[in-house]
């Protein structure tokens, strides 16, 4: 449903004061990562839209570093797991033990995984199998987890940010679409340039290396989500988001690259992560609504994981980058 009414001053208040908190949050991030501004946008936009974060870079690249200090400067609580092939889902989604009372009576009691958190970092996530990724998949999407039979919910807010290494694919195991489509937005971390690059080294090989401070909590973190999906979205963002959706699908484009060259397009998903990302990205600029231009930049985020050219596309030089930004220009 398209909201056209134009906010109200209690709306205006509240997205002001919000505003400034998050710029708060982004320059307490900024304090510790360096040259990477709109990678920060995007983690913090999926936040806001209370989706997960695909973020895939080559190592070293400060993907962990990156995710530890979103997690101090937002207040959530984090943990990390580090994804082996042998990993089990027990050790991620916690495990029932046989304990014995004083009485002498025995029951299982549940001991919670590393799932369990607010922000969790699934730290090489493609290196997992495809069972430990189905019970991972469980807690994206549904917010809890089934053991014995029995659910357990995960506290609110509940996040992923995973890293993958797009480099070394010996002994991974590539998501499957299904869950790839669960997280909001993909974002690509690339080599810094050089000034950033300069930064990081004196700031990182002194004696003393500057820390995140905390701004917001998840309490806070809840109302801003709340507040996201509240900002009005105009006609003219919804006709762009729905030109770029149906464009990118294979069986309805009019665009020839697509029809031939793309074996599968975005799903409905793909509209509603970019409705929210767009929201919190005008949020997150000190905008009461998103505009066409977050539509543009936010379409290789939010389509990138969602589609996959063909075999001959690719052989014939064509990239998915170039493709998406071709009818993000188109729609936007």
């Amino acid at each position: 449903m398209t909201e056209t009414n134009e906010p109200g001053a209690e709306l205006i208040a509240e997205a002001d004061a919000a505003t400034e908190r998050l710029k708060a949050v982004k320059e307490s991030i900024g304090r510790v990562i360096f040259g990477l501004e709109d990678e920060i946008e995007l983690c913090l936009a999926a936040v806001l839209a209370g989706g997960h974060t695909l973020l895939v870079g080559a190592p070293g690249l400060a993907k962990t570093r990156l995710v530890q200090t979103i997690a101090t400067a937002t207040g959530l609580d984090t943990k990390r797991i580090q994804f082996t092939p042998d990993l089990m889902p027990a050790d991620i989604l916690g495990s029932e033990i046989l304990e014995e009372s004083d009485d002498g009576k025995r029951h299982f009691r549940f001991l919670p995984g590393p799932v369990f958190c607010r922000l969790l970092m699934a730290d090489e996530i493609n290196r997992a199998s495809p069972r430990t990724q189905a019970a991972l998949l469980q807690a994206m999407q549904e917010g809890h987890v089934t053991v014995a039979g029995e659910r357990h919910d995960l506290p609110k807010p509940f996040h992923v940010l995973a890293t993958q290494n797009p480099i070394e694919q010996e002994g991974t195991y590539p998501l499957p679409e299904a869950q790839l489509d669960r997280f909001l937005l993909r974002v690509d971390i690339p080599y810094p340039k050089r000034e950033a690059e300069r930064a990081v080294l004196l700031a990182t090989t002194g004696a003393e290396q500057a820390e995140a401070i905390e701004v917001l909590n998840p309490d806070e973190i809840l109302k801003l989500q709340s507040l996201v999906r509240r900002l009005p979205v105009g006609e003219r963002v919804l006709d762009a988001i729905l030109d770029l959706l149906r464009s990118a699908r294979p069986d309805e484009s009019d665009v020839p690259a697509v029809r031939d060259g793309v074996s599968w397009g975005p799903g409905p998903r793909a509209g509603q992560a970019l409705m929210l990302a767009c929201r919190a990205r005008a949020l997150l600029r000190g905008r009461l609504a998103p505009s066409t231009e977050d539509v543009a930049a936010l379409a290789e985020p939010v389509l990138k994981h969602r589609m996959a050219l063909s075999f001959a596309a690719r052989a014939d030089g064509h990239t998915l980058e170039g493709l998406i930004k071709t009818l993000a220009d188109q729609a936007a």
